[in-house]
């Protein structure tokens, strides 16, 4: 078997949409299970702190990485199956995930139109549980198969395995680093309707016009109101939204709201409420403030930009002082989302 096109003191800062200037010390793009299994027979590779890399959109590289980087970059996208109200779907890890969801639309296959434009790699969504617009991953999601660092067998995790809540998963916690995802089955439903709760998506179908939207139409608005809000992280480093909503009691929420009627909240189906992270950041003042090279989006106080030559600990500071003040005034914590490295 040929050895493995490893490399060494490999540049991250095009791995990552902070565009944040780390180094690895060793980096294997990953395009084939094979590939897995020769790396744990591998003393000198196996021995490395690993880094499962896939779109680089939910990362804050610290440091340099003193490991070995996977990449997975594994390709493919496929019917699987169908029933009489569902059709599967499975992508590879290595996928984009927009592209995932263009293509599930092209196919005539609607449920994940209000996850449009989300940035990153479908091998990362359960990890994350992405969510938008009103709608979660995981509940489109059917299974994974996932490459065991442990045992160098593959495992199929269905939904119960994977313990979804929200913005995480197993994947953070009992499998963290131990597996790697390799592709993704999806259960899309044949007879869904359009998701519509969140008010921007509503407002505009509303006004292109649109009185009965077709999932297409969904996600154009999403793509729309996406394209409006966030940065092109090809033009301004970043990582989409970068704290979590953070979700409170509902004695919590009323306490707010009665210093605070203009808060943004949302019942949760457990009698919490989910605030509105961007809201909380933007009455603290740091919507379009910047803290040396790390700033706030001027466009959304929920995105956290790199204005041009940041490093991790740039962002960190940044991302503590929001924390604090938020805190401060509001007496709420702010969890990000990215993973910290």
């Amino acid at each position: 078997m040929p050895s493995l096109p490893v490399q060494t003191t490999f540049s991250l800062r095009h791995y990552n949409t902070l565009g944040i200037d780390a180094t690895a010390r060793a980096y294997l793009s990953v395009t084939s299970i094979s590939q897995l299994q020769q790396l744990i027979a591998e003393p000198a590779l196996a021995k490395l702190p690993r880094l499962v890399l896939g779109g680089g959109s939910n990362l804050v590289l610290t440091q340099d990485f003193d490991g070995l980087v996977l990449h997975m970059c594994n390709l493919g996208m496929q019917k699987v199956g169908e029933d009489d109200d569902t059709v599967y779907v499975r992508a590879a890890a290595g996928e984009n995930w927009h592209g995932f969801v263009r293509w599930t639309l092209a196919q005539g296959f609607a449920g994940l139109e209000n996850l449009s434009l989300i940035p990153g790699n479908v091998g990362a969504a359960p990890i994350q549980n992405i969510g938008a617009y009103g709608v979660e991953m995981q509940e489109r999601f059917h299974s994974l198969t996932a490459f065991d660092f442990n045992t160098g067998n593959v495992l199929t995790l269905d939904r119960t395995a994977c313990a979804f809540a929200y913005r995480d998963s197993v994947f953070k916690h009992a499998l963290r680093d131990r597996v790697v995802v390799l592709d993704v089955t999806f259960a899309l439903p044949k007879h869904s309707q359009p998701v519509l709760a969140y008010a921007d998506v509503a407002h505009e179908l509303h006004t292109l016009g649109i009185k009965v939207p077709t999932a297409n139409d969904v996600s154009a608005a999403v793509i729309a109101i996406r394209t409006r809000k966030l940065p092109d992280p090809a033009v301004i480093g970043n990582a989409g939204s970068f704290f979590k909503n953070p979700i409170v009691t509902a004695m919590q929420r009323d306490a707010l709201f009665a210093q605070h009627p203009q808060l943004v909240s949302y019942p949760q189906p457990d009698g919490r409420f989910k605030l509105a992270a961007g809201w909380l950041i933007d009455q603290c003042g740091w919507k379009g403030k910047n803290l040396g090279p790390a700033g706030m989006y001027e466009k959304q106080a929920l995105v956290l930009v790199n204005r041009g030559g940041a490093t991790g600990q740039d962002i960190v500071r940044l991302s503590q002082a929001v924390q604090d003040d938020v805190m401060h005034r509001f007496g709420v914590n702010l969890e990000p989302e990215p993973i910290f490295i």
